[in-house]
Parts: C-alpha cells; sequence; structure tokens
C-alpha cells in the first residue's frame, strides 16, 4: 500500500478507539519498554502525544526517564515553515502550550543538538517488517533523526501490532530499531 493509504486507514482505525482502549494499550506498552536494555543512556526525547490523534500516551516514560531514573529529557518544538523541530530540555519548570495543530510543545528552554540525544521514541501511524515507518506525511522526523549520531537508538511507539507493506519507502525514510506496540517489543 502506498503510505497515503495507511495513514488514511490507520487515522480512521485510531478515531475509532476509545479512550480506556489507548490508555491500556499506552500501559502494555510503556511495560514493555521498561525491559528494554537501554537505561545506561543519558539524553531521551520523547514526543509529547496528541491526545485528539490517540496517540501512546508517553507522559508514563516521561516520569519513568524524570522521577525514577533522573535522565535528561527532550522535548521538540515544532517549526512548520521549514519542516524542522527545534528541541529543548524538559525540567520541572518547562512550560507547555498546544499550537495551533494540537501538538503539546516547549514554550522556551535550553537547546539541545541532534548530536547530544541517546534515545528517540518516534510517534507513527503504523510500519512495516523492515523497521520503515508512516508517520503523519511531513517529514520531520525522518529530517531530525538523520542529524542524530549513527548510534542514536530510535523506537517507535505503535498502538497497533501489525505490520504493513510499504510500498513507497524513499532514501529520506528513516526507520527505527524497535518498535513498541501493546503485544510486544520488535527488534529490527
Amino acid at each position: 500500500m502506498k503510505k497515503e493509504d495507511i495513514r488514511r486507514d490507520v487515522l480512521k482505525r485510531r478515531r475509532e478507539l476509545t479512550e480506556s482502549v489507548v490508555n491500556e494499550s499506552s500501559e502494555q506498552i510503556f511495560n514493555h519498554i521498561r525491559t528494554l536494555d537501554i537505561w545506561n543512556k543519558n539524553m531521551f526525547h520523547v514526543f509529547l502525544s496528541i491526545k485528539r490523534n490517540n496517540e501512546v500516551n508517553t507522559w508514563p516514560i516521561i516520569h519513568f526517564l524524570k522521577d525514577e531514573l533522573q535522565k535528561q529529557i527532550v522535548l521538540s518544538k515544532t517549526n512548520f515553515k521549514d519542516i524542522s523541530l527545534e528541541h529543548i530540555r524538559y525540567d520541572s519548570d518547562t512550560e507547555l502550550y498546544k499550537n495551533k495543530f494540537g501538538i503539546p510543545e516547549p514554550i522556551r528552554g535550553i537547546t539541545v543538538n541532534e548530536q547530544d540525544i541517546d534515545v528517540v521514541f518516534v510517534p507513527l501511524l503504523a510500519f512495516d517488517k523492515s523497521g520503515n515507518r508512516v508517520g503523519y506525511g511531513k517529514g520531520f522526523y525522518d529530517i531530525f533523526l538523520a542529524k542524530c549520531k549513527p548510534e542514536t537508538i530510535t523506537i517507535g511507539l505503535s498502538l497497533f501490532d501489525d505490520q504493513v507493506i510499504i510500498d513507497d519507502v524513499n532514501d529520506q525514510d528513516f526507520p527505527l530499531d524497535y518498535c513498541i506496540t501493546p503485544s510486544g517489543v520488535i527488534k529490527f
């Protein structure tokens, strides 16, 4: 299937999920994340969930990293003019707001270079058996991940277990190292 068709299908499926299903699936995903061998790393980039899109709830990950592990957390601020992400260190003083697209973002803070990030939790709509992902279609994360150091670990989070066939993967698509679903961990 083409990415656009996959996107349309998955967004429809996500809209049909109840809040309790999203919460339960997010909890299962978080429990699987805790089993990964990544906690010796220092700086973790976490996306903030868009609630209206029924995305995986990433707040348990953020609280775990901050409160239990005392790790550095980085959040993104979106620039739609040049399709880029600014990476801001998250701490207890970080103020968040929802931009015009409903994406929660930090208002301001200390900017972090992509090369300093060790682990990136990546939003996605669907993924294939090779770790390719289908996102919302703008390319923000592919551009961002291409700037990270080669050893940065990329982890996709998916509410659905099924892997799709993506007919139009291209050279700008950045594959994942892992995908976490309610059923478990997939390593690519």
